[in-house]
């Protein structure tokens, strides 16, 4: 399955998530003992580092800094599609506290473009909020707000003028359902450069940009005085849902972190990624 339009030819479509959730894992929600405080309210406040870890520095108004302060929905919530039913896989240990949209649009890419652009709108650095369609159309949140709007045909996209200026969070969230609709992990991975493991920070994102494809970004690290890192994980997938923190389905005992040194494969809920696939937006 994958996020395709009427009307438009090949060079439009993106490369989408995998395979859709199709197996239902019925599984009792028990959180690791220690690491989870269920009255916690932001990623942070939820989850505490393993045993003889601490949380890495964060620079003040980074987006490090903000995807560890992103808001959570009650402790035992449940992943929900766009249409209200709700994700037969418990793969995540908690979902993020973001509108999914009434359509079928903010799946894997599109969750990572979501966070990105809700910490660039936040900061209120606009001229930072723009990301390449597909067809390598460059959709920028700047000439949105100034009243312009995307006209698709055929392999072509253009603006035109559409009404007055509009910062408003309203218009923003069509702007970002636009670039869902045209943007895709083939076109992001277009966007963001290649980082080793060993220089990973929050915000990086393991991205495998084929059709298939997916990517899970790093919203949290931790380290302990020998050096050790480990580092958390959310994603959406197809159909669109809630972005969620992700299950270590290899080590229950500190999910939802996983080591840094986790060898060539990083084994997620539901998808491998190899070591080489850590990319970065550019600052």
């Amino acid at each position: 399955m994958r996020k395709i339009f009427v009307m438009l030819p090949l060079l439009l479509v993106l490369a989408a998530c995998g395979p859709t959730d199709v197996t239902p894992v019925v599984k009792q929600y028990n959180p690791p003992a220690g690491l989870v405080s269920i009255e916690g309210s932001t990623l942070a406040e939820r989850f505490s580092p393993p045993a003889g870890y601490t949380r890495a520095g964060a620079e003040e108004g980074s987006f490090g800094q903000y995807l560890r302060g992103l808001p959570l929905k009650t402790h035992g919530a449940k992943v929900k599609y766009y249409d209200g039913s709700e994700k037969p896989r418990e793969v995540y240990e908690a979902v993020i506290d973001l509108d999914v949209g009434e359509r079928d649009l903010q799946q894997c890419a599109d969750a990572v473009i979501r966070l990105r652009a809700e910490f660039l709108y936040g900061k209120g650095q606009y001229e930072q909020i723009h990301f390449n369609f597909t067809s390598g159309f460059k959709a920028d949140y700047a000439t949105w707000r100034q009243g312009n709007r995307i006209v698709v045909e055929g392999n072509n996209a253009r603006w035109v003028k559409a009404g007055g200026d509009s910062g408003s969070y309203a218009s923003f969230r069509k702007y970002l359902d636009m670039v869902f609709a045209y943007a895709g992990t083939l076109s992001l991975s277009g966007e963001l450069k290649r980082v080793a493991v060993e220089d990973m920070k929050p915000g990086d994102v393991f991205l495998k940009g084929e059709d298939p494809g997916h990517c899970v970004i790093v919203v949290d690290m931790a380290e302990n005085k020998s050096g050790q890192k480990m580092f958390m994980l959310a994603q959406s997938y197809m159909p669109a849902q809630d972005i969620h923190i992700l299950k270590n389905p290899q080590d229950t005992e500190i999910s939802p972190w996983y080591p840094l040194d986790f060898g060539e494969r990083l084994e997620t809920p539901e998808w491998t990624f190899s070591r080489g696939q850590l990319v970065r937006f550019s600052d």
